[in-house]
């Protein structure tokens, strides 16, 4: 059976609007799992399947979802540190999944990445100074003076402070680090960074000053940002939309108060259910079961095993992300007004 869009044409967006700053269009990321046999085909991961996905300039986008959803794997391939199988990534309109050389350097330099953690991310034997001017060196013609101001302008305004500058990295702290980290991100004056849990490996002591330091950059420097992370206080405290993934798909996407206050996916309510508030509860039952493999996944809803709402469309074709109004889209064939339709459509199938 075939559920009937509840969109109007073009209500979904499919074409590039002006005004993005970056467009994933139905990217997918497969992994080869092990050795296939002689005359069977290998068996795959899908880490990210068919991702739709826009951020307009100066936006925060957060994405969440559990461990292994596809989260960091999708990060990546909008910095193009890996590659996508399928689909497209628009920057600014430019296609730049075929992009090399000179093309992909420049990319590069306007799309920045934050990793999850500085202890690895950083050089130990490198000065501080060093690590924030190699990207520089590397991508400017500018004098060795010129680089070295740059690089003591952009430590202090992530908060180190000059007398540092010639210290290796490893004698920081965690949240030290993650400011040199930070500072490297703005070297080239990137439009996008790509925050990959930037926070999950300090202390909680240092998080909160870490998120507002990112709040002030992006003010200062008028960035856009993709935040990945699974700690939906803090997301809900720096994004302005959030995107909610499962199993390499975005099952809902909307403003941060909007998913926050009124979620549509059943996905989406047992997240903030999981979430320890004693001040708010929905009345929605934690999910139970576990995460089903996605490997060679099947076609129906990947959530439908787990899920107390599903029915018979779950099992048969996958939801498409459709709008649900106040700026929200849902992936769920049992979120209104999307659900109305789906009975309709079974109620004439069995009467027929």
């Amino acid at each position: 059976m075939t559920a009937p869009s509840t969109a109007a044409p073009g209500d979904n967006g499919t074409e590039c609007a002006d005004h993005d700053l970056l467009e994933v269009r139905d990217v997918r990321v497969r992994f080869k799992l092990g050795r296939s046999l002689p005359g069977r085909p290998a068996r795959r991961v899908t880490a990210v399947d068919g991702v739709e996905l826009r951020i307009a300039p100066g936006e925060t986008v957060a994405l969440v979802g559990e461990s292994g959803c596809g989260k960091t794997t999708l990060g990546r391939v909008i910095a193009r540190l890996q590659q996508a199988d399928e689909g497209t990534i628009r920057f600014r309109g430019n296609d730049v999944t075929a992009f090399r050389g000179k093309q992909l350097r420049e990319y590069r330099s306007n799309v920045q990445m934050i990793f999850q953690d500085p202890f690895t991310s950083l050089n130990p034997r490198l000065t501080i100074r060093d690590v924030v001017s190699e990207p520089l060196r590397i991508n400017r013609t500018d004098d060795r003076s010129s680089i070295d101001r740059r690089a003591a302008d952009l430590l202090d305004a992530v908060g180190i402070a000059s007398r540092q500058i010639d210290r290796k990295s490893r004698a920081f702290s965690g949240g030290q680090r993650q400011r040199v980290a930070i500072a490297r991100a703005l070297a080239l004056d990137p439009e996008l960074i790509v925050c990959d849990e930037p926070v999950s490996a300090l202390d909680m002591s240092v998080q909160a000053r870490i998120i507002n330091l990112l709040v002030d950059l992006r003010q200062e420097f008028e960035l856009a940002y993709l935040f990945i992370s699974h700690d939906l206080g803090v997301v809900r405290h720096i994004a302005d939309r959030v995107a909610v993934m499962y199993l390499g798909r975005i099952v809902e996407l909307g403003p941060t108060d909007q998913i926050f206050g009124n979620p549509q996916h059943p996905y989406t309510r047992a997240l903030l259910e999981s979430v320890p508030d004693p001040f708010r509860r929905l009345g929605m039952p934690v999910v139970r079961g576990e995460v089903p493999s996605n490997v060679d996944a099947s076609v129906g809803c990947s959530f439908a095993p787990r899920c107390d709402l599903r029915m018979d469309a779950c099992s048969e074709q996958r939801p498409p992300l459709e709008p649900v109004g106040s700026g929200s889209q849902v992936a769920c064939f049992a979120a209104p007004p999307m659900a109305t339709a789906v009975r309709l459509s079974q109620r004439r199938t069995e009467e027929g």
